[in-house]
């Protein structure tokens, strides 16, 4: 789900409001919210122009603007507004301090085109009602953030977060970071089929399994590989086994020196996870997200390779547990006990193009072997 920065500068420094701009401008935020009309009029189209006036509207001055907002707490319900100028479009503007501001919230964001919120407390409740009384409305929801921080954790309020953040900054740069995280869309990979080519023991080393804070859905994992170039598709533990429950937060995962997908292009080592790091899930489809690392478990165990090859004979190779319950999918979503592969059979992976340094992709020669 996209989301959406208003870069809100009243209020700030005189000589720091053009350079804000001009950074929201090139970061392509959806909006500027200024409490100035005419400083909104030089504002190129593919920027929404939102009229915040501090004192009660004037709307014959209001200029060529897109949204005015209203204070509804000062200057009262924005249907009274909108019928003396029809051909504009009103939002809302509602600080959210008790129980009856928040009924209004609700009522706001269930109807108005626009629906700007300031929560009083840090708690994150509010916010949550909101989006579960507002899930089906037509309009946009946006919540005032502190900062940069706060805006990546309202992007992810139950699930779906708010539609946007408006923030007001304190230096040129943070409208960068807000807009990078709203941009923060993880990707779709093409997932392709691998042809197992040989599998062979090849005695003891440490193996690691990732336990996340996710639960995985049944076919999903992460994508783990020796080189590169090249990784396998190994299987939550989401599926049932004769002799242990389910830990659908695991992915027995791979020998410490292979690689995984991280997000934003990057690979990781499994050896460097830990605590609060982030890797890609990704499910049968190739569709990904995020999701965070809450343990990383390092232990000694017999290990098994596997050797693959693409359609265009891209080698790929995993090293994992040597253990029947170690699992990975296969096109359609079978889930394949490694221990049982052969020649022939049939597995999903992924082809990363780009040779790695330190994680991150580049171009420059690299022999895996």
């Amino acid at each position: 789900m996209t989301k959406i920065v208003w870069l809100d500068v009243r209020g700030t420094a005189e000589e720091m409001r053009p350079a804000l701009i001009e950074e929201g401008i090139h970061q392509r935020v959806d909006a500027v919210v200024s409490d100035r009309a005419e400083e909104l009029t030089a504002l190129p189209p593919t920027v929404r122009k939102v009229f915040f006036p501090d004192a009660e509207p004037d709307l014959d001055t209001c200029g060529d603007v897109d949204v005015v907002l209203v204070d509804i707490g000062l200057h009262g319900a924005v249907e009274e507004w909108a019928a003396r100028r029809p051909e504009l479009t009103f939002g809302a503007f509602l600080e959210v301090t008790d129980a009856d501001t928040l009924e209004a919230a609700c009522r706001a964001a269930r109807s108005g085109a626009w629906t700007v919120i300031l929560f009083k407390d840090p708690t994150k409740i509010p916010l949550e009602i909101v989006l579960a009384a507002a899930a089906n409305a037509p309009g946009g929801l946006i919540t005032v953030a502190a900062d940069v921080t706060e805006a990546e954790i309202i992007f992810g309020v139950l699930e779906r977060g708010a539609d946007g953040v408006m923030l007001r900054p304190e230096r040129v740069g943070d409208i960068t970071a807000a807009q990078a995280a709203a941009d923060a869309v993880s990707p779709e990979l093409t997932l392709v089929e691998l042809e197992v080519t040989a599998t062979r023991h090849v005695g003891m080393g440490e193996r690691a399994c990732v336990d996340t804070c996710t639960h995985f859905q049944k076919d999903e994992g992460i994508l783990v590989g020796s080189y590169s170039k090249g990784m396998i598709l190994c299987v939550s533990e989401t599926h049932p086994l004769p002799y242990m429950p389910t830990r659908p937060f695991r992915v027995n995962a791979g020998a410490i020196h292979s690689y995984t997908l991280a997000g934003n292009g990057r690979t990781r080592y499994l050896s460097e996870l830990g605590a609060g790091a982030q890797v890609l899930a990704v499910d049968t489809k190739g569709r990904t997200r995020t999701v965070t690392v809450g343990r990383v478990k390092i232990e000694s165990r017999p290990l098994l390779s596997i050797d693959a090859v693409s359609a265009d004979g891209v080698v790929v190779n995993l090293i994992l547990q040597d253990d029947w319950h170690v699992r990975v999918l296969g096109p359609g979503g079978a889930v394949l006990n490694s221990t049982e592969l052969k020649p022939g059979d049939r597995l999903l992976g992924f082809l990363p193009t780009e040779d790695r340094h330190v994680g991150y992709p580049i171009n420059e020669f690299c022999l895996e072997k």
